[in-house]
């Protein structure tokens, strides 16, 4: 408490977010068993991904909005999310909706490469500068177009979908690398169930992976539709 004059001010708590990272990780190990996740979560710093007046909040097991009627989606999901994935190292990962970067950072402690498309100019401009003063130089971001994902870059041994699709889009199901997994969000704009699809050589498989809940996939053809409702009905991922 500092003393100017009569007045007294109260100095601001500092937060210990070394800490508060620590507790997030072991609150994800009750739910999460792939070590190489676990130790991602406790590598990037998720206080940098957020709005500085939510910086207090960064380590809250829940999403936080990013502006653009966006939101940086609650830990647990994105930990359920990468470990579902199954990564070792070597691979070469698509994530669709980058938003702020956070999913990104801790996919490129997880795979060789990391392309990531957002929608939102602005959104992809912010994250990329981000990512590159904190040095995450194995990933890439991109503004997607009409397309959704990155064909040309494909084939991708895994992409991650970070907003709600009506099923998992065939598109994407074609970028992947034979034995590839795709991790999306399927179901209606106001819920969904978390799915795992994996390419085999005779065609896909399908595994539902539990309830989820996030703001919706905008794709011409394999999404919903951009129109006055979205701003009112996008929620964050739960």
């Amino acid at each position: 408490m500092l003393r100017l004059g009569y007045t007294e001010v109260m100095e601001a708590p500092r937060i210990d977010f070394e800490q508060s990272r620590a507790r997030m990780v072991a609150q994800l190990r009750r739910h999460v068993s792939d070590e190489r996740v676990l130790s991602a979560f406790g590598d990037v710093a998720r206080e940098r991904f957020v709005p500085p007046e939510l910086q207090g909040e960064a380590y809250a097991d829940r999403a936080l909005p990013i502006g653009g009627g966006q939101t940086i989606s609650q830990p647990l999901m994105v930990a359920m999310m990468l470990e579902a994935l199954g990564l070792k190292g070597a691979e070469k990962v698509l994530e669709v909706g980058t938003g702020s970067g956070y999913q990104a950072a801790l996919l490129s402690l997880l795979a060789r490469e990391v392309i990531s498309v957002e929608r939102l100019p602005e959104l992809a401009a912010s994250a990329a500068n981000r990512l590159s003063v904190l040095g995450y130089a194995n990933v890439r971001v991109a503004v997607s177009g009409e397309a959704l994902g990155w064909p040309d870059e494909g084939p991708y041994d895994a992409i991650v979908v970070a907003a709600g699709a009506p099923e998992p889009p065939p598109s994407l199901v074609d970028q992947l690398a034979a034995h590839g997994r795709l991790v999306v969000p399927a179901g209606s704009r106001r819920a969904q169930q978390l799915v795992r699809v994996t390419k085999q050589d005779y065609g896909v498989t399908l595994e539902r992976l539990g309830e989820c809940r996030f703001v919706p996939l905008i794709a011409t053809g394999e999404g919903w539709p951009q129109d006055a409702e979205l701003g009112s009905s996008a929620k964050a991922a739960l």
